[in-house]
């Protein structure tokens, strides 16, 4: 810049000087004009175009079977199904682990897991060889309240494969030999099973429950020291006794008639004879106990809350139940409990399972149940989570516990709960073989067939003031807890929840008498 130009400036900068020392009054400024609001993002469209609007899922009622009078006393349920040529056929009868005489615990499921050791003119080898040749399935086995045998065959084999499973049920031969063998098989897995904690928590929870010796209160498959003692001529005895034609509801299903099921009764268990006077109450009928909703007999002495600790030293996990008493199969509040514990812990979405898996990652699953049983059920909570969570773990079930106790479900549960609900019912009753299951079952409960569809058509109905009402069922206020984990670890987190002095019970559902956690001499 010249000198020229630059003095020529100086005035400009001094007239703007000296209007920064009197400054002219200015107009009030104008307010800013408001500013369009972008455009909220638009999702790209669906090539497909837009969802189908999903419609109301239609209710399902299950099929009820037919049920008519057969051959010496028989009951028979028949459900035709000729979509497929396939037959199914359960025998139940309704003697199971709950008529185990005392210290004879397990006599029903061995008796059951004999019969198929060789039956009428065939050896156990061969048997078994016959039931593989025809493609066929044969199942014995028992449950708490009842025993079973089922045959799933191809129609065109179901004369053969009938007389096979005819055979087992009246027929056992019950060879020494071969009661031998099944019974150090049986022995030998009753010792393995204090190895697996989950079967250990299942069995000192019922035994906690019920007490240990009472009907309810020993597992299935029995107790070790009382296996020792087992002989075969008891085996056979109970055979006598629960085993009898006019005890025994026989559920045929699939592509068979009603004429095709009653002569291929009469001809292979026409001989199938009572002798005596029937035990207990008969099959399909409910007696006066299941009526009432009686609860099993030997209600325990102790009153709860409580908690059962089983020592595993070294275990990297602890298997945590809460156990509280439960209603008959016959009480009307089952169906109606059933979608309360689907929401709490009956399906992979359940409060428990989100709660100690999904957020905290304690567990691979934690469950809930509500068991069927004729004269009084059980609730059970369980999870086997790590056992530095064993504490935390517990507070958090017993919490979801109390929440569902308080509050009931919630709207979106109620309505996931009824979706699930017509999901299972129609998977249970899918295929011929599992519908024949789920109708034995409820033989052997006492109940009729016509359950499912009124307990399908009560549970479609309920409402969130009902159910909230019914949810005080699984206060754990009045449960058991049972753990079966490390006891050094898990006795301080027990404390801080602030839970008292645990029980020590040994692995087969006995007290252990003396110091916490050391075995009676």
């Amino acid at each position: 810049m010249s000198a020229r130009h630059g003095w020529a400036m100086i005035p400009l900068f001094a007239a703007a000087l000296g209007c920064g020392s009197n400054p002219t009054p200015q107009p009030a400024a104008r307010a800013a004009a408001p500013q369009p609001t972008a455009p909220a993002p638009t999702q790209p469209a669906d090539p497909l175009g837009p969802k189908p609007a999903l419609p109301e899922p239609r209710p399902f009622t299950p099929p009820s079977p037919v049920v008519f009078d057969g051959p010496n006393g028989t009951t028979i349920w028949l459900l035709e199904r000729h979509a497929l040529p396939l037959v199914s056929v359960t025998i139940a009868v309704p003697s199971g682990s709950a008529d185990d005489p005392k210290g004879a615990a397990g006599l029903a499921h061995i008796t059951a897991d004999m019969l198929d050791e060789g039956a009428g003119t065939r050896s156990a080898v061969e048997l078994s060889s016959a039931v593989n040749d025809l493609g066929a399935t044969l199942v014995t086995g028992a449950r708490v309240d009842g025993s079973f045998a089922t045959l799933s065959v191809l129609k065109k084999n179901f004369s053969e494969a009938f007389s096979l499973l005819a055979d087992v049920v009246a027929r056992p031969r019950f060879e020494a030999k071969e009661w031998r063998r099944v019974s150090e098989l049986w022995q030998n897995d009753l010792r393995k099973r204090g190895d697996d904690p989950v079967r250990v928590s299942g069995l000192v929870s019922t035994a906690a429950l019920h007490g240990p010796g009472t009907p309810y209160g020993h597992p299935v498959e029995g107790l070790l020291a009382d296996a020792r003692s087992v002989k075969l001529p008891a085996v056979q005895a109970f055979y006598r006794t629960a085993w009898r034609p006019d005890r025994a509801v026989i559920v045929a299903v699939g592509d068979i008639t009603q004429d095709e099921v009653t002569q291929a009764i009469s001809r292979d268990l026409g001989a199938w004879a009572a002798k005596g006077a029937p035990p207990g109450a008969q099959p399909g009928k409910p007696g006066k106990a299941a009526q009432a909703g009686a609860p099993a007999a030997g209600a325990p002495a102790w009153k709860p809350p409580r908690v059962v600790l089983v020592d595993r030293p070294g275990a990297p996990q602890s298997v945590i139940a809460v156990v509280r008493e439960g209603v008959a199969a016959s009480d009307p509040r089952l169906p109606l409990l059933e979608l309360i514990n689907t929401a709490l812990g009956g399906s992979f979405t359940s409060r428990l399972n989100q709660n100690l898996r999904e957020d905290h990652g304690w567990s691979y699953g934690a469950r809930s149940a509500f068991t069927e049983r004729r004269r009084g059920g059980a609730f059970t909570a369980r999870a086997a989570v790590v056992k530095e969570a064993t504490g935390p773990a517990l507070k958090e079930m017993l919490g979801e516990l109390t929440r569902m106790a308080e509050a009931g479900l919630t709207q979106d549960e109620l309505a996931k709960v009824l979706a699930h609900d017509r999901a299972e019912l129609v998977s249970t009753y899918e295929t011929v073989s599992h519908t024949a299951s789920r109708l034995g079952s409820l033989a052997i409960l006492g109940l009729p067939a016509t359950f499912d569809a009124e307990a399908s058509q009560a549970r479609q109905k309920a409402t969130l003031p009902g159910l909230a009402e019914l949810a005080r069922a699984v206060d754990p206020k009045q449960a058991t807890v049972v753990v079966v984990g490390p006891r050094q670890e898990i006795l301080p987190q027990l404390q801080a929840i602030g839970l008292g002095e645990p029980e020590a019970w040994d692995v087969e559902g006995q007290p252990v008498q003396g110091a916490l956690g050391q075995k009676k001499p």
